[in-house]
């Protein structure tokens, strides 16, 4: 008897771990990428930024959707009542008519309106914007989603990644609500740069072509300032892949590296490891004691915090 129940306890624990939500790189990018845009969102709808996120997370796969590919779609919001651009895709029934948007900022903007402006989800906006449980469940009663887990997975969504903490939030960097948001061309079809966050700083991946004048212009900063931020040449050739930050450096590494030196790895230089770390080149020498004209070798520990 005890050996089938402990069975049973087991089975059901195993079920239980399985049907949990795991961390997830690609969410957490997305998360990075909206999170200003959502507070701006909640600052003018008293929509909880946790929710929108959450919706726009699980909606969109962490935008990775064909409904966000293809027409920058979000929430998963279809064409009722709709005049603008429609896109078509399988849903519940084949073939169904979904909202298209310019941009992400429209697929947020027009999510919000949906919400605030129907009365069936008028009881949602009596809640308080940090009751994230009431509006995930209120959402599923209210019919915007036919999953009957779909109240469970916002929560998870919310709690596993913090979400919580952008509903008491009381202001928003306006660069990144903007321009994380808003999918303009650049150059030969191409789209804005994904914008990522480290060491309380934002970054972009230079690709092929870049150079400082074409970045500043697309993040609407003077070139000569970004070369600054950057320690380089504001006529420098920037190469695939350099980190190219958008604000000043900071002068030390996160706390997790206080007592992590840097083992310095073949190919790295003084400058590539500063870049790595987000932190100003002279405060790499200086924390380490060190003259400019060092010749750092493989092997060398660096403290970088």
């Amino acid at each position: 008897m005890k050996k089938n129940i402990l069975c049973v306890l087991l089975l059901f624990l195993c079920i239980h771990l399985h049907g949990q939500m795991k961390w997830n790189a690609a969410y957490q990018t997305y998360i990075n990428q909206y999170k200003d845009l959502a507070i701006e969102e909640m600052m003018h709808y008293n929509i909880p930024a946790s929710i929108t996120l959450a919706q726009g997370l699980l909606e969109s796969r962490a935008g990775q959707s064909d409904l966000t590919v293809r027409g920058n779609n979000h929430f998963g919001i279809k064409c009722h009542g709709w005049a603008g651009a429609t896109i078509y895709h399988d849903d519940d029934e084949q073939q169904e008519c979904f909202r298209a948007y310019k941009d992400a900022y429209e697929s947020f903007e027009d999510h919000s309106k949906f919400l605030a402006n129907q009365q069936r989800y008028s009881s949602l906006f009596r809640l308080s914007r940090t009751d994230y449980t009431g509006w995930a469940y209120g959402l599923k009663a209210c019919g915007y989603a036919t999953n009957p887990r779909y109240s469970d997975k916002l929560i998870e969504i919310i709690q596993l990644y913090r979400l919580n903490q952008y509903d008491v939030a009381s202001g928003y960097d306006k660069f990144m609500a903007r321009h994380s948001a808003v999918d303009k061309p650049v150059k030969s079809g191409a789209t804005l740069h994904p914008i990522y966050i480290y060491n309380d700083n934002y970054y972009l991946k230079a690709r092929p072509g870049d150079t400082f004048k074409s970045i500043g212009k697309e993040v609407d900063i003077s070139y000569r300032k970004l070369a600054k931020y950057n320690e380089r040449d504001r006529d420098d050739v920037l190469s695939e892949g350099d980190i190219v930050y958008l604000k000043k450096k900071r002068t030390k590494a996160l706390k997790i590296y206080r007592s992590q030196p840097h083992i310095v790895q073949p190919g790295e230089s003084m400058y590539s490891i500063a870049q790595k770390y987000g932190i100003r080149l002279k405060s790499l020498y200086k924390k380490n004691n060190l003259s400019p004209d060092f010749q750092i070798q493989t092997g060398c520990q660096l403290r970088v915090y």
